[in-house]
């Protein structure tokens, strides 16, 4: 069996920005993010001979990263998720398994980036389904940005508190129609996820995360049996990694 390298990273090109992470063998050791690059520079930000582990949702930047000697370019079938479809986005594929191997399964997996995801698998690791739609930010963008009369409204924020369901202002207005519906369409997904795996964990990742976890605890009667792990995705990939190191003669 090829001993893996101690260090390694691992690197997810997102739509709106570059997560990385830096692990000592199986240890999580630091995070980060960047700005997309608009041009291949050598050997930017990384030495060659270190191990690169890389997951794309934009083709355009991915050739910048694979010229580099040691890196590995995960794709949908190095993932032991039974059941996706071919063009199930690979950082809702290894989000899902990170949740597999870090916590259980069944699962269901919210990540709030620029677009909300919900990704699902049953106990025996079978893709279930999920839904996409605009996330948190871009709502808000999108009223923003394509509309005349309507104000620049900045998302909540971690403060502790969500805007009153009945606004007495256009900005206020704004941020409760968003905010509201968003936690409530969740609400209702995860309720009807639990029907049917009622043993299932909820995770929430992702950078909108901690604010929809918080919420989501705010508005509900009872605790919702949700979690926060904004790592998910780099467990999927240090899970796919070992598994690929193990099965290397």
């Amino acid at each position: 069996m090829r001993k893996p390298q101690t260090e390694w990273l691992a690197l997810i090109i997102g739509n709106s920005r570059l997560h990385w992470a830096k692990f000592q063998a199986d240890s999580l050791v630091q995070t980060w993010d960047t700005d997309p690059l608009e041009r291949e520079p050598p050997g930017y930000p990384l030495d060659a001979s270190i191990e690169l582990w890389l997951a794309s949702v934009v083709p355009a930047q991915t050739p910048f990263w694979e010229c580099l000697p040691n890196c590995h370019t995960l794709m949908l079938k190095d993932i032991p998720i039974q059941g996706m479809y071919p063009t199930l986005g690979i950082d809702r594929a290894l989000a899902l398994w990170g949740a597999i191997a870090q916590f259980q399964a069944p699962v269901l997996v919210i990540d709030g980036g620029t677009a909300l995801t919900l990704t699902g698998a049953d106990a025996k690791h079978q893709f279930v389904g999920g839904a996409i739609l605009p996330g948190l930010r871009l709502q808000f963008q999108a009223l923003g940005s394509q509309t005349a009369a309507l104000p620049p409204v900045a998302p909540p924020t971690l403060d502790g508190s969500l805007p009153p369901r009945w606004a007495t202002n256009t900005e206020t207005a704004i941020a409760s129609g968003i905010v509201h519906t968003l936690l409530a369409g969740l609400e209702a997904f995860i309720a009807d996820w639990q029907q049917s795996y009622p043993q299932s964990l909820v995770t929430l990742t992702g950078g909108d995360g901690p604010f929809l976890h918080q919420a989501l605890q705010q508005r509900s009667h009872h605790a919702l049996p949700i979690y926060l792990e904004p790592n998910l995705i780099f467990y999927g990939i240090r899970a796919v990694r070992n598994r690929q190191q193990s099965a290397s003669p």
